[in-house]
């Protein structure tokens, strides 16, 4: 069977973070700006190839200070380190709708291996008849893994900023002709 290009929508998509803040409640963040493409055997998307890259400076926690404090030598190095890539190394079936993907994730340039929980949602054509398939990414991190080691320690006990992060991501990718 002839391979398959599908090319992510930035438009139907995003990749979210959340990160525990004051051990007490999560915030989360979106990467705004990103491209990515599968390349899969027709419609069949068991061992597909998945590569992503993220422009960094498009982080987006709903605070300016916040961000401007990600976007520094502190976390994400924007001005050295412009983005974060994914290759995946395996995209192995689990049954018909869920998959485990693992790639190396590249942040300020230390890759490492992750997994990540892949639901297929399915194919279907949009209004303009354009070819669509749909899936939910789930997983986790550990910040400390990539140098993102900044933290603050609390008075109470405790750290401001967790290490564990959680990620999700709703993507939609376009079937290319």
């Amino acid at each position: 069977m002839a391979t398959t290009k599908w090319v992510l929508d930035p438009t139907h998509s995003e990749i979210l973070f959340k990160v525990k803040h004051l051990m007490i409640t999560n915030v989360k963040g979106e990467f705004r700006k990103k491209q990515g493409e599968v390349v899969s055997n027709g419609t069949d998307f068991s061992q597909a190839s998945v590569n992503l890259s993220i422009d960094a400076s498009s982080i987006d926690t709903n605070e300016d200070a916040r961000d401007a404090h990600l976007k520094g030598v502190d976390f994400f190095d924007v001005e050295n380190h412009k983005e974060i890539t994914f290759v995946g190394t395996s995209f192995e079936k689990l049954d018909e709708e869920n998959f485990q993907l693992k790639g190396q994730l590249t942040i300020k340039g230390v890759s490492n291996e992750v997994t990540l929980d892949v639901e297929f949602g399915g194919i279907n054509k949009d209004p303009w008849g354009n070819k669509k398939a749909g899936f939910s990414v789930t997983g986790k991190i550990n910040r400390k893994d990539w140098g993102l080691n900044w933290n603050a320690a609390l008075e109470t006990g405790g750290v401001l900023v967790s290490e564990e992060v959680k990620i999700s991501a709703e993507v939609q990718f376009v079937k290319q002709a």
